[in-house]
């Protein structure tokens, strides 16, 4: 059966509805549609592009280029400038290789950013945290978004969440940050993620988080090897059908290297690939070190579902 095509020209300004996912995997079906911060997104119809402003001097890929408050900053509207939607904001590496952080110095590193940003961008902010004191006084003084790369370990976040009303990104790993756990397995890592994030959503739902308030990551790479990362690429759908947006990790990570051999700086065609590739699998959110070279390869991969109209058409016109 064909599915029939609506040539009905979109309204200015807004964005098509895709008419077949053939070659998607499934849209978000909880909450689709929400303001974060003061944007509007329908993440049923559109990719959101999340850029990485890491406030460390130790980060896994940047290594310190945006230590500096300045600096971090500025990378910050830059990647506004480049089409970023979220900007998230960290101060703590997940990696144990790392010295510790305390509570003071993550603030001291993180709370300057989120308000010098909201003092300039309407654009969403994230701040990617475990520690439900940081995220309160981040969201108090702006930031939109938690990131808990712990999956809500500390459940007094989800408390934070619903008392603020911020979008919290509740992700999977087995290990607390900061703490190795090396050679994780799993009977069939896509259905045990699934289960976590599932668990970890009623968790929030019964201290008052509202569904649309979640986002789901599977965590590519935390606490998983090569071979899981990619599984959880080939069935995204699975974790997709959990019905909430999800966010898709993948940027400049191991897996990537290890796949292709190749060392961190030259990562990012298989990154984009990466990122396409979970788009059709049913992600709504990008996180990415590239905000640019990003941003054209969701947009590309948009348009080919139908979920956006070229920019202009003179090919052969």
């Amino acid at each position: 059966m064909t599915t029939p095509v609506d040539t009905t020209p979109p309204a200015v300004g807004t964005r098509p509805v895709a008419t077949s996912r053939a070659l998607t995997g499934p849209a978000p079906t909880i909450a689709p549609r929400r303001r974060i911060g003061v944007r509007t997104f329908d993440l049923a119809t559109q990719v959101a592009v999340m850029a990485i402003v890491n406030r460390t001097p130790d980060s896994f890929y940047d290594r310190g280029r945006t230590f500096a408050l300045d600096a971090a900053v500025a990378g910050a509207l830059r990647a506004v400038e480049q089409g970023a939607d979220w900007v998230d904001i960290g101060g703590v590496p997940f990696s144990p290789d790392t010295p510790p952080v305390s509570v003071a110095e993550e603030l001291d590193r993180v709370l300057p950013v989120v308000q010098a940003v909201r003092a300039t961008s309407d654009v969403v902010i994230s701040v990617d945290t475990y520690r439900p004191e940081v995220a309160a006084r981040c969201v108090a003084a702006g930031a939109d978004v938690v990131n808990d790369t712990s999956g809500l370990r500390e459940p007094a976040m989800a408390d934070v969440v619903a008392a603020t009303g911020a979008t919290i990104v509740i992700a999977h790993s087995l290990a607390a940050p900061h703490t190795h756990h090396p050679r994780p397995t799993y009977g069939d890592v896509v259905t045990e993620v699934a289960d976590f994030l599932r668990q970890r959503v009623e968790l929030a739902r019964a201290r008052g988080v509202r569904d649309e308030q979640i986002v789901i990551d599977p965590g590519h790479d935390l606490n998983k090897n090569t071979d899981h990362s990619l599984e959880l690429i080939r069935r995204l759908p699975e974790i997709a059908a959990l019905g909430y947006p999800t966010l898709v990790a993948l940027s400049r990570k191991d897996f990537v290297g290890e796949t292709l051999g190749r060392p961190r700086s030259d990562r990012l065609p298989g990154s984009l690939a990466a990122a396409a590739l979970c788009v059709l699998g049913g992600a709504r959110i990008v996180r990415t070190h590239d905000v640019a070279a990003t941003v054209d390869a969701v947009r590309m991969t948009e348009a080919v579902l139908g979920l956006r109209r070229p920019v202009e058409h003179r090919h052969n016109r």
